[in-house]
């Protein structure tokens, strides 16, 4: 006897009119349509190839990333120098540790390349209320394609300030994770000042609890192709995150962000400050600010804008803000973006006191960045971050 169920018939796609794609199922050929339904897995054989029409690859040289998307990567342990600090600590874990995949795990093919062929974690954690700050130097990375992961955890109630600085060679995939306690206020601050040909793919997760503070910060100046990618979850009551970036994209360079802010708690609030600056034939920078505000997420307050300053001819400026809002009781939501020149009413201040027509165009090229260097909270790196900036500048011509 077969079984009676009370199943509804599913309409078929000829009912609809609708036709099988030429290549399968036409219903697995539906994109994703919200921020938060993106396939996730830590398994790099279950994500495609990329071609390069993938939404979260349609602005990258993909073609130059193969052997981070597609290759085999050395995932073992490299050289790095820390500052010694009270309450901060670092020590390399097993795959197997229960706080790797704590604040997220990858959407696309490079993070995910990453994640399978690490063989330890760097867990650098943080504890006690005072105040401090711990840098971590990796400089010799070397020239082969390398998969990292780093986890940074935060312990409830403490506070610090964690500067990840990259310079030299370096191929790079890989996946930094940032855990929140709860009360807690932790500052990340990420510094890419890499050799002029390295390539660097890098996803943040980050995870804030309850009445918890991330301030975290992406600085790039150096390297060929560099793509850093933080994802914020806001997953507890009170949970706040300030999210800034500078960047100053030189002939030839391609300087990529992609921000996702969710938030999925009552009463959090979200700030997304990203500034740069282009000059040179080629000069491209992208960024991607994706901020969604859950059904869960009442009483969210969350603002992002992406500014960019262009200083030569022959530079493109991708910026895509986008808000997607599942509840109604929010204490607000807003997005900007603006791309252009140099403020006229800016020069013609400067130049009205006698301030030649150069001299006062890098004055407010400084004045723009400057906001975002003021972030960091640490005084020798903000000086050291300012010479950088201005090394940028000398010689340059500047657009009018």
């Amino acid at each position: 006897m077969s079984a009676v169920t009370n199943a509804p018939t599913v309409p078929t796609f000829e009912q609809h009119g609708l036709k099988k794609h030429s290549d399968g199922d036409w219903a697995n050929k539906v994109p994703v349509q919200t921020r938060s339904a993106r396939p996730k897995s830590t398994d790099v054989a279950d994500f495609a190839a990329v071609t390069g029409r993938e939404v979260e690859w349609r602005y990258s040289p993909v073609a130059k990333l193969t052997d981070l998307t597609a290759g085999d990567l050395d995932g073992s342990r490299y050289d790095y120098t820390a500052t010694s600090v009270d309450g901060v600590s670092a020590a390399w874990v097993s795959r197997d540790d229960a706080r790797i995949g704590s604040a997220g795990i990858p959407e696309e093919r490079a993070s995910a390349n990453a994640w399978t062929s690490f063989e330890q974690a760097l867990v650098i954690s943080v504890t006690g209320e005072e105040s401090k700050t711990f840098t971590l130097n990796r400089g010799a990375l070397g020239s082969g394609p390398r998969a990292a992961h780093t986890v940074i955890e935060a312990a409830p109630f403490s506070r610090a300030l964690v500067v990840l600085q990259n310079t030299g060679e370096a191929r790079l995939a890989e996946n930094v994770e940032i855990v929140v306690g709860e009360g807690a206020q932790l500052s990340v601050v990420t510094v890419q000042e890499w050799a002029d040909d390295a390539i660097h793919t890098a996803t943040h997760f980050s995870r804030v609890g309850r009445d918890a503070k991330l301030k975290h910060i992406v600085v790039s100046l150096g390297g060929s192709i560099v793509r850093v990618n933080p994802t914020t979850l806001l997953a507890e009551q009170g949970a706040d995150v300030e999210a800034f970036g500078l960047y100053f994209s030189d002939a030839g360079q391609h300087l990529e962000q992609q921000v996702y802010v969710n938030h999925d708690a009552p009463n959090t609030r979200s700030r997304v400050t990203y500034k740069g600056a282009l000059q040179g034939q080629g000069a491209r920078s992208v960024w991607i600010g994706d901020v969604l505000i859950g059904n869960k997420a009442t009483g969210t307050d969350s603002y992002e804008q992406n500014r960019n300053l262009v200083l030569t001819d022959g530079t493109r400026a991708d910026s895509v803000p986008n808000l997607e809002i599942e509840t109604g009781d929010i204490a607000g939501a807003g997005h900007a973006s603006a791309t252009g020149r140099f403020d006229d009413e800016q020069l013609f201040y400067l130049m009205s006191r006698g301030i030649t027509e150069d001299e006062a165009r890098r004055l407010v090229v400084r004045g723009f960045l400057t906001e975002i260097v003021q972030q960091i909270g640490d005084a020798e790196l903000e000086t050291r971050l300012q010479e950088s900036l201005e090394t940028e500048l000398v010689g340059t011509v500047l657009a009018s």
